[in-house]
Parts: C-alpha cells; sequence; structure tokens
C-alpha cells in the first residue's frame, strides 16, 4: 500500500499543537461574576455628572463633566455640598481625576488638555496638553493608569505625565472595551465599563480580569433619568477598606461589598 509522505508530518504536527489548545483554552476561561451586598447609603448630588472619584484625607473627592458645569471638588460623605471647588473652563468636558503628593490631576474629554489642582484649595496650578481622549485615572506608588474608552490603560509618569507603557485588559482572552472611571483598590484596578452595570477587577500584572461585579439594579435604584446616568464612580477608603460607587446624576452614593473575595 502507497503512503502519503505528507501524512506523518501532518499527523505529528496536530500531536503537537494539541497540549498548546488545551492550555491556551484554560488560559481564557472567563473571569467569575460576583454580586454585591450594600453596606451603607449616603447622599449624592443628582446634578453631579460623575466622572472621577476617589477617597483621600477624610473626605471624597469628585470630578464632573459636561461643558459649563465641570469641577472638582471635595465633600463629606453626609453632604453634598462641596467644601471646596474648582471649576474647569467653560469650554472644557471635565473627566477623571487622582490625587498625587500635594496636587490632584483632573482630565478632559477630547480637549487635549489636563489640569493640575492645588490639593488643599482646589485651586489651579497647571493646564497642561495631553494627547487623545481622557475617561478615567487611578494611582499606585509611582504610577498614574489612565483611560481612554478603549481596552487599553496608559501608564503615567505622575510628575511628567509621560508614558512609561501600556496594559491590555482581557476576559477570556478578548479585549475589555469601554473601560472607564478607575480606582486602585487592594491591589487590583477596578474600572467601569461605560454603558454597563459591571465593575472589572484587574490584574495589573497581567491586564486580565480576575472577576467582575455585577452592579445591576443600582442605576434605577438611584433615580437614573436618562440613558447617560450610568454606574461611574469608584473610590476606596483604604484606612477603613470602605468601597464607594455612584453614577452620573445619581442621587445616592453606595457603600458596597462584593459577594466573592
Amino acid at each position: 500500500m502507497s503512503r502519503s509522505p505528507r501524512a506523518p508530518r501532518a499527523l505529528l504536527l496536530a500531536l503537537a499543537l494539541l497540549p498548546l489548545a488545551s492550555g491556551c483554552g484554560a488560559e481564557a476561561a472567563p473571569a467569575p461574576v460576583c454580586g454585591f451586598t450594600i453596606e451603607e447609603s449616603y447622599p449624592h448630588d443628582p446634578e453631579a455628572f460623575t466622572q472621577g472619584l476617589f477617597f483621600a484625607d477624610g473626605v471624597l473627592y469628585e470630578s464632573t463633566g459636561r461643558k459649563g458645569q465641570s469641577r472638582v471638588f471635595k465633600r463629606t460623605l453626609q453632604s453634598t455640598a462641596p467644601l471646596v471647588e474648582g471649576a474647569l473652563d467653560p469650554t472644557f468636558f471635565g473627566e477623571g481625576s487622582v490625587a498625587w503628593g500635594d496636587q490632584v490631576i483632573s482630565l478632559t474629554w477630547r480637549d487635549g488638555m489636563a489640569y493640575r489642582w492645588d490639593r488643599t484649595t482646589l485651586k489651579p496650578i497647571k493646564l497642561f496638553p495631553v494627547a487623545g481622549e481622557g475617561w478615567g485615572l487611578t494611582i499606585h506608588e509611582d504610577t498614574i493608569y489612565q483611560s481612554d474608552g478603549s481596552s487599553r490603560l496608559t501608564l503615567r509618569d505622575p510628575e511628567t505625565f509621560a508614558s512609561t507603557g501600556t496594559l491590555e485588559v482581557t476576559d477570556e482572552g478578548r479585549p475589555v472595551a469601554r473601560l472607564n472611571e478607575l480606582e486602585w483598590i487592594d491591589g487590583e484596578i477596578w474600572a467601569n465599563v461605560w454603558m454597563s452595570e459591571r465593575i472589572a477587577r484587574i490584574d495589573p500584572e497581567t491586564g486580565v480580569v480576575k472577576s467582575w461585579v455585577d452592579l445591576s439594579g443600582l442605576t434605577a435604584k438611584s433615580g437614573a433619568r436618562t440613558a447617560d446616568d450610568v454606574l461611574n464612580g469608584i473610590a476606596w477608603d483604604a484606612k477603613k477598606d470602605r468601597i464607594f460607587v455612584t453614577g452620573k446624576n445619581w442621587d445616592t452614593l453606595y457603600q458596597i461589598t462584593p459577594d466573592c473575595p
């Protein structure tokens, strides 16, 4: 019986690829989905189009969007009245914010500019250019992480704001697009996904989503009036290990605990 000389090589190649295919399938398993428990509820300004949120110095810092309404301010948990605030140029659409040293840094959406504010007074220190769209910001040690609505986070030097690298965020091996407001929480990057009620918990080393926090129902519960009033705002009180979430034009800020570690 005659044999094709190509058959053995094709068979060997197929056998050699089997372990690789099996390994890839294991690595691309979907991230688990967690529920949540509401621990406390606090007031939130229903006119605040929330773009950035973080907890520092014992208070909440928030940055908001929309032209003519964009501002940064700080407030207590119990009151929506600003302790102090700073207004962006009325032609700018404000976005995410983060604290660094004695400053707060905040982005604009498509205006190509960012602000440095005095952390105590929220008076503007500097306006500087930033290429591309600005969405969310968070920080860990000497690295700022910035989202731009894509699946990629840009790593930045907080002093110069120069890019120092990128992090592609994936789940099941596929890019997770529309990453928005960010927060560093206990060794993970938490990210709102725009127009979604889920928060991605991201491994900062690999970019892989470790799990999802499904906050379904909170938008409707919080007095959302339009399709733009989406979940957007994550803050972590590291000292008391409290996680807060809210959204654009929501009337409530929630302290939550995810139902899986």
